[in-house]
């Protein structure tokens, strides 16, 4: 776009009137404009800034910078002080407007939705932050487990998607959009069924970054779309009338410069100018230019192998070495040395055509005299510190300080561009700043030149400060030109789709201390994954422009700089699940999105769930395939996004266990509550799915787990919960069932014809039975039939792992029939279905018994008791054996049966004895204490109880 097209588009939205800016009403106090408002609390602000430091997480910045950045009582570049102000006038409104009755009865099952829908969704894509869950994806948790009114806390905002999709749980075009259907009543239907009802939730956003909390504010608080647009292409025109000579170039072809029919050079403007690394010939000591040597220009590849122009050697990457300068730095007023960077190509235009040539002696010049050229206005002087990705770009470019990421030219354009929006008023000066923030990281160095790509707009590696050998120096107009438009467009479809729904405050996750207990209605959260990424080090080129930064004391991440291992993060994140759990109203839901490959990250999080009180009731994986959910059993298949669904439980329920500590009770206690919050039956088109949770081992799991995060001795041994379990109980397909829930699981099960079987990665002992146990109930076989699918199977079985053989496996956890007596039921239906021969004959009949011999079966529950018993003793056994091995020596245990392990720490924990467990722990791999869940609980309770 040139300056007349500029001109011309600015004249046209003249015309336009300014956006309505009456009085408002806010906390129940009425202020002339919003104006009014916004100065009313930022004095108060000012107030309370002595106390708001003292909470942990409060940003690095000068007051009146927060101030400046702040929009309060709404949205703070700092803790928010008027939390439960709105709190109690959301619970008001409950009421008054949605006619809600306090003591209501709530009850909902865990759900899992697909985490990646939406991705491609304009107002998704409206904001380049490294991570970011789908606001689609979220509006199907929050109209799953909450009403219209109800209050929504994300701790770990990001970019505030969980606000976006409270929001717009009342706005029927996107909803209409993701084929909800309504009724009358504003009934949303799914499957002809009511799902939930149309209305905008209110969420609580946070995030320790201010940048981040910045960008929430900006996604649901949107100004008008004509006064927008005249704003910001004013602010391009403007920066464009200033730093214009700076971009422009003179046209030429294959090196002939190219003159006007009255004789004069047609000039162009560029767009873009890839800067090349130059390296040194280890051959011949001459400077190679990368982009000359390496770009294949027809394909836009660079050639992994390339010659010297000096001396024809044969050289790659690898064995190169960078040609480095000495600058002299004005803003730090010394010279200083970086890696040799050379302007090698320009993309411009000339009217409406682009072309691409090499840079040429005039345009040396010109860049020569920008860099003479006085910047006037302010420059970010930040130092940057010390991490894992500002590591990257200081050792390879010798990168320091923040402007060191950014040319001349492109540090003046940024510095005009911000000195003008600071003129900006108020009302559109966070959507236009929100708007530009995308040049601070497109006109930087991370910017690669990826001459593959159509466009070189936002081409630097996400989650990384990385600076490629070719990168771009572009010019504002080329950047955003098409991003004004879109995010026109945007405010257009969205306009009446936020209502000031969201309050944002900016702190550390650990310390909320400002809500108050029991006041949030439902969490959906997508914590920071230990080494993921590093927030607070990628977010310094925003923050630095913003003038406030991220106080990463309290990041939780794992990161060698900041001196965070897993322990600590697992500490951090704890911190921040306690907080979690003291705000959320009991028997309420919170949905933990997951990613991250790492068993012992996944093990940190769900102890961290587990430690805080809440007790997990699904962990789901998306199968994208099937594009459906499967129950995930195995916790080191961590490979794919993972949904965690957790609740709170009732007081009562937690009181009456702590009544009936030391006594079976508290564990059938637990049972009955855990039973309740989990989905009766799951399935669809003829097959059911085992619900992994209600099968007695995952329950006696689940029970344990609770009661040692509790600090409550274990009251029943998993022999006795097996047999017991089924004689409480009604037991439906190896599941257990709440009475008052058997006769809907019996009507849905008579229309299915089979089960899925649930997927399984065999890793270990446990997932090794598990495997078993499903090929066992889906059809009883032989020894000789198993074995090879079982060999097939434990492949991935980990190095420390001491497997029992197959025939040890099948002895201690299940039967075989060998002709004495009736054939038992499991193996008689299963061969009456498949063999028409067999069919009506009794379970006696030599035919059928003959048929049956050999056959390895899942036991019925007491028979499973039995052999419970005799498992757990067997396991004992070697335990002691390890630690009479540990006595004599002073080595590691490198090969051991983990489930023997397992069981030796919960007799020893059920014995108050923590020392065998600390001991014995100490001695294990520390990877294996880690990415072991059942271990790595009972190993940091010992501790705990020990005081270590």
């Amino acid at each position: 776009m040139d300056e007349k097209q500029l001109e011309k588009q600015l004249s046209l939205l003249d015309d336009h009137e300014q956006a309505d800016n009456g009085p408002v009403v806010c906390l129940g106090m009425t202020f002339k404009n919003d104006e009014e408002r916004r100065e009313y609390f930022r004095n108060e602000l000012r107030k309370k800034l002595p106390e708001l430091k003292k909470i942990e997480g409060f940003p690095i910045g000068d007051d009146e910078d927060i101030i400046a950045l702040s929009d309060p009582p709404y949205y703070t570049a700092c803790p928010n002080p008027w939390i439960n102000d709105f709190i109690k006038e959301w619970e008001r409104e409950k009421k008054e407007k949605y006619g809600r009755d306090e003591n209501e009865e709530y009850h909902r099952e865990p759900f899992a939705a697909d985490v990646s829908e939406g991705k491609t969704d304009a107002m998704y894509m409206a904001h380049g932050y490294h991570t970011k869950v789908p606001f689609k994806a979220i509006i199907r948790y929050i109209l799953h487990y909450t009403k219209p009114g109800d209050i929504i806390l994300d701790a770990f905002s990001g970019t505030g998607m969980t606000g976006v999709s409270a929001a717009l749980s009342g706005h029927e075009k996107t909803l209409k959009d993701m084929n909800f259907k309504f009724n009358s009543d504003g009934e949303i239907l799914l499957d002809g069924n009511i799902f939930s009802k149309v209305g905008e939730r209110k969420a609580i956003l946070n995030d320790i970054s201010p940048v981040a909390s910045f960008i929430s504010y900006n996604y649901t608080n949107i100004p008008d779309s004509e006064e927008y647009e005249k704003t910001a292409l004013r602010i391009l025109s403007e920066v464009e009338e200033e730093c214009g000579w700076m971009f422009k170039t003179i046209h030429s072809i294959n090196g002939q410069k190219q003159i006007d029919k009255n004789g004069n050079y047609i000039i162009g403007t560029i767009n873009y100018t890839v800067y090349s690394d130059v390296f040194m010939c280890p051959n011949c000591s001459n400077e190679i230019i990368f982009t000359e040597v390496a770009l294949d220009f027809e394909t836009g590849k660079v050639r992994s192998e390339f010659d010297c122009p000096h001396c024809s050697a044969k050289l790659n990457k690898r064995i190169l070495e960078r040609a480095s300068e000495h600058r002299y730095d004005p803003i730090l007023n010394k010279v200083v040395t970086f890696a040799k960077q050379v302007p090698y190509l320009i993309n411009y235009n000339v009217g409406k055509q682009t072309f691409t040539k090499k840079v040429d002696k005039e345009d040396i010049d010109l860049i020569n005299r920008v860099e003479n050229t006085l910047i006037p206005y302010r420059v970010p002087l930040v130092k940057l510190p010390e991490g894992v990705n500002t590591e990257q770009p200081r050792r390879s470019h010798g990168i320091e300080y923040v402007h060191q990421f950014y040319t001349r030219r492109a540090l003046y354009t940024l510095s005009k561009l911000f000195d003008l929006i600071d003129k900006v008023e108020e009302r559109l000066k966070y959507y236009i700043i929100y708007t530009f923030e995308q040049a601070i990281l497109g006109m930087a160095k991370i910017a690669r030149y990826v001459p593959t790509h159509f466009s070189q707009v936002n081409q630097y590696l996400s989650g990384t400060l990385y600076i490629g050998s070719q990168v771009i120096d572009p010019s504002l107009t080329y950047l955003m030109r098409n991003k004004i438009g879109r995010l026109k467009k945007i405010l257009t479809e969205y306009h009446d789709a936020f209502n000031r729904t969201n309050l944002i405050t900016t702190q550390a996750a650990q310390s909320l201390n400002q809500i108050e207990d029991e006041t949030i209605d439902y969490i959906f959260t997508d914590p920071p994954f230990g080494a993921n990424l590093m927030y607070s080090e990628l977010n310094i080129l925003w923050e630095s422009w913003l003038k406030v930064r991220t106080n990463n004391q309290k990041e939780a991440i794992v990161n060698k700089a900041q001196n965070k291992s897993l322990l600590d993060y697992k500490e951090l994140i704890h911190e921040c699940f306690k907080q979690y759990y003291r705000v959320l109203k009991p028997n309420r839901w919170i949905t933990v999105e997951f990613s991250n490959s790492q068993a012992s990250v996944w093990n940190a999080i769900q102890e961290a769930i587990q430690k805080a009180g809440f007790v997990i009731a699904n962990v789901s994986v998306l199968d994208k395939k099937q594009g459906s959910f499967k129950a995930v059993t195995s916790t080191t298949a961590v490979k794919q996004d993972l949904v965690i669904s957790a609740y709170k439980p009732k007081h009562e329920t937690v009181e009456k266990m702590k009544q009936q500590q030391n006594t079976e009770e508290s564990a059938w206690t637990f049972v009955r509550q855990h039973l309740e919050q989990l989905p009766v039956f799951i399935g669809n088109k003829g097959e059911a799915q085992i619900i992994a949770e209600r099968t007695p081992r995952i329950l006696f799991d689940r029970m344990v787990a609770y009661h040692v995060q509790n600090g409550l001795p274990v009251p029943i041994s998993s022999a006795e919960f097996q047999a017991k379990v089924a004689q409480r109980f009604p037991m439906r397909d190896g599941m257990v069932f709440l009475e008052s829930q058997v006769a809907e699981y019996d009507k849905k099960r008579t229309l299915v014809k089979e089960f899925v079987q649930m997927s399984l990665f065999v890793t270990d002992e446990t997932s090794a039975i598990e495997w078993l146990r499903q090929q066992l109930l889906k059809k009883p076989q032989t020894r000789q039939d198993l074995h090879p699918n079982f060999m097939k199977e434990i492949q991935h079985i980990a190095k420390h792992e001491k497997l029992p053989e197959l025939d040890d496996l099948l002895e201690q956890n299940f039967l075989k029939y060998e002709g004495d007596g009736p054939v038992p039921d499991q193996i008689a239906s299963y061969l009456r279905r498949n063999y028409k021969d067999l069919r009506g004959l009794e379970n006696d009949d030599p035919q059928l018994k003959e048929k049956a011999m050999n056959r390895w079966y899942v036991p019925d529950p007491n028979k499973q008791a039995d052999l419970e018993k005799l498992r757990e003793k067997a396991l004992l056994r070697e335990f002691e054996g390890y630690v009479e091995e540990l006595s004599k020596s002073k080595k590691k245990l490198k090969q051991f049966r983990t489930e023997a392990i397992r069981a030796g720490f919960k007799k020893a924990w059920s014995e108050k004895d923590y020392e065998t467990i600390v001991k014995v722990g100490e001695r294990l791999p520390e990877s294996v204490i880690q990415e072991d869940d059942k271990l790595l609980m009972y190993y940091d309770n010992a501790q705990i109880r020990l005081g270590l």
